[in-house]
């Protein structure tokens, strides 16, 4: 079939009120109504390394023949307009291919002198449009193609009305020697890793996450008959490998936190009471995500390492204190995070509100751009909002349960001096 891409260009942002993702589904569905053709409307990719087409791509691929791989395809496709997440799905592997079969009797073939070659050397200069030769007329170079005329070749009985030339020069008709059947083959036959595969492609739904639709065609690559694997392709395959990268930054980012908090506070205890916090706000952080206000891409996790450093503060500005009641004033563990909680709050709730007051901008912001600082944005302001809320419930009771007791330690400390003076 044939194939083309065009571009729309959209006017500034100070004469369309709708955004590119707006518009997205409102296309599809004019373009959708186009007979004999199937249109399908997308964004480029963000980051030029990606290889484009469609954003949801998943190629299968086996070693076996493409009628399964075919009928592995139709299912997917099938269930995937069933599962309501994609708005358009395609493949690029169908068997709408009309082909001529053409069946040798080779034995019969054989007793006449005939060879395979001759046979099909035949076929390709009546029918093939094979060119021979050129020549020049007029100034101008003209191909020239020898095959019978047009009426001769309309119909697949005609090929067995040609003659071929046997070993001992007789012209014997090839309707002795043939029998013609028509069948679909493949439009295409694709390879993947040097093995028969198909492309699935689709677009999402709006408010449908990557991380959605990947989970869904990870289930049905899960039903995939024997012999088969599957990998993806463009932003889904960007999606599957920055989603690994990304639990390995979390990883490094909290080790080096939790290293460097417990060279201050010179614990491993306390350190871990003030990351505590860590995951709640990243729960908090990933609901708008859930809800669909907000895709994993990389601007998101900027904001979610980000939001390591800014909710670890709120623990150390608790638990710093507490350690200096417990040295101090010779409270318990309960007793001075109670205090420090209660002197703590007007400073982490100032943090907070400052924090997310100054990210409305990125929330509201309009314009070439918008989509990434909402990314940041969103993830920061629920992540801060939440994180606080647990932080302050939540860590002053792991606090008493965890933390160093350092009262008991500076008693020790305190006995161990005065042994040494008497």
């Amino acid at each position: 079939p044939n194939l083309g891409i065009a571009g729309v260009i959209l006017k500034p942002w100070g004469q369309r009120a709708r955004s590119a993702q707006a518009l997205k589904p409102v296309l599809q569905q004019k373009v959708s109504t186009v007979e004999g053709m199937s249109t399908f409307v997308f964004s480029l990719p963000p980051l030029p390394a990606s290889i484009g087409g469609l954003p949801v791509q998943m190629v299968i691929d086996s070693t076996g023949d493409f009628q399964p791989i075919y009928q592995a395809m139709a299912k997917i496709k099938a269930d995937a307009r069933k599962s309501g997440l994609f708005m358009v799905t395609d493949s690029d592997l169908d068997f709408n291919q009309p082909t001529i079969q053409v069946d040798i009797d080779r034995d019969k073939a054989n007793d006449l002198g005939i060879t395979m070659q001759a046979i099909g050397d035949t076929l390709a200069l009546l029918v093939g449009e094979n060119y021979v030769n050129r020549f020049n007329l007029g100034g101008r170079s003209y191909e020239v193609i020898p095959q019978v005329p047009r009426t001769e070749r309309l119909t697949p009985e005609t090929l067995t009305q040609y003659y071929v030339t046997s070993a001992a020069g007789q012209q014997v008709p090839l309707s002795n020697l043939v029998s013609v059947r028509t069948m679909t083959t493949p439009n295409a036959l694709t390879r993947y890793n040097q093995l028969n595969s198909a492309t699935f492609q689709a677009v999402p739904m709006p408010g449908v996450t990557m991380g959605r639709a990947v989970d869904f065609l990870e289930k049905e690559a899960a039903s995939l008959p024997q012999g088969f694997s599957h990998d993806y392709l463009s932003d889904a395959r960007q999606y599957v490998q920055e989603g690994n990268q990304l639990v390995i930054t979390f990883v490094f980012a909290l080790i080096i936190i939790f290293l460097v908090l417990a060279a201050q506070f010179e614990s491993l205890r306390d350190p871990l009471v003030i990351l505590v916090s860590v995951p709640m706000s990243i729960c908090g952080a990933v609901m708008p995500l859930f809800f669909g206000l907000a895709t994993m891409n990389i601007y998101t996790q900027v904001g979610l390492v980000t939001l390591i450093g800014l909710i670890s503060k709120h623990g150390i500005l608790m638990v710093e204190f507490a350690n200096q009641l417990q040295v101090s004033e010779g409270l318990d563990r309960r007793r001075a995070i109670e205090r420090a909680a209660r002197v703590r709050l007007r400073p982490i709730l100032m943090t907070t509100a400052a924090m997310v007051v100054g990210l409305v901008p990125l929330l509201t912001a309009s314009g070439a751009g918008a989509a990434s600082r909402f990314s940041i944005g969103v993830v920061v302001v629920a992540g801060m909002s939440i994180g606080t809320l647990f932080t302050l419930f939540v860590l002053p009771a792991v606090y008493t349960v965890l933390a160093k007791d350092h009262l008991a330690a500076a008693h020790s400390t305190r006995a161990r001096e005065l042994a040494q003076v008497s």
